[in-house]
């Protein structure tokens, strides 16, 4: 696109920016992009680390809960506030180890913009990091405060699924039609080409990049939540099932035909809820 045709597109203060996203990521030193990958890469290997820890310092307990169900002997205990806050620090390590890979490329373009731009420094980049991470800490918080709610209903199993076939169900049917909804389909399309939201929403400074990290969190979480919503279904710790959705996550955004992955993905979870409430 030529100078006219930016100028039209996104007036305002993205007039100051390059004009081509090549250009911008120019901007952008092998060395820098080569630390923002490394550190997306050592954020996420050391929240997997977490995660496989926890998963299995909590087997035998599991394990051992298992058994006392297929006895009719479940033991459920209230959490304590510290199991409250406990569940927000696994959630908020799992969107880590499953959010950040699929951030990558809009770390690196935000990162190529702020240097075309001329500003020295990378605490704008971190901060923008940091405002995207705020949104899904918060998603986390929501959802400890959701499973706290589930098992104080006794609404989960032993192994932190759904207790009740017929609402996990419900749920999975909920998450595949969000899949195929006008809301799902922006928000995908704005984390496929997060281009036109650096240019046309620019903002400079600490709180400039907070914002604009917090904003695109936003739809990322519009994008993914009902996806992070089968967790419920499927088991919280089931790692395999957090593997799988992360892997989805990222081929949604970053993938050539990820807008259809979604769709197939939608359909596939309705029906494999539509089966799961039938066979209930």
């Amino acid at each position: 696109m030529g100078t006219t045709g930016s100028t039209l597109l996104f007036p305002g203060r993205a007039r100051n920016l390059l004009d081509s996203e090549a250009t911008r990521l120019a901007a952008l030193s092998f060395r820098d992009r080569l630390i923002i990958w490394a550190s997306i890469v050592v954020l996420t290997i050391l929240a997997w680390a977490y995660l496989f820890r926890i998963d299995r310092e909590m087997a035998p307990m599991m394990e051992h809960h298992r058994m006392m169900a297929d006895m009719g002997m479940v033991m459920d205990m209230s959490w304590a506030p510290r199991d409250v806050l406990y569940a927000v620090a696994m959630w908020s390590v799992m969107m880590v180890g499953m959010m950040m890979p699929s951030a990558a490329p809009v770390l690196v373009l935000y990162a190529g913009a702020h240097r075309a731009r001329g500003a020295p420094g990378v605490a704008p980049i971190v901060i923008f990091g940091l405002g995207y991470l705020l949104i899904w800490m918060g998603f986390s918080a929501v959802a400890a405060l959701s499973q706290w709610a589930l098992h104080e209903a006794a609404l989960l199993s032993p192994v932190m699924s759904m207790a009740n076939a017929r609402i996990g169900a419900l749920v999975m049917i909920a998450a595949g039609l969000y899949q195929l909804t006008p809301l799902k389909a922006a928000c995908l399309k704005h984390c496929r080409t997060p281009f036109g939201f650096l240019m046309s929403r620019w903002r400079s400074g600490a709180a400039g990049a907070l914002g604009m990290g917090v904003r695109h969190g936003a739809y990322c979480l519009g994008c993914c939540w009902a996806l992070m919503a089968v967790l419920f279904v499927v088991g919280v710790m089931n790692l395999l099932w957090v593997a799988a959705l992360a892997t989805l996550v990222l081929v949604e955004k970053v993938a050539p035909g990820g807008t259809i992955v979604a769709r197939v993905a939608g359909v596939a979870m309705i029906a494999a809820g539509a089966a799961a409430w039938l066979n209930a």
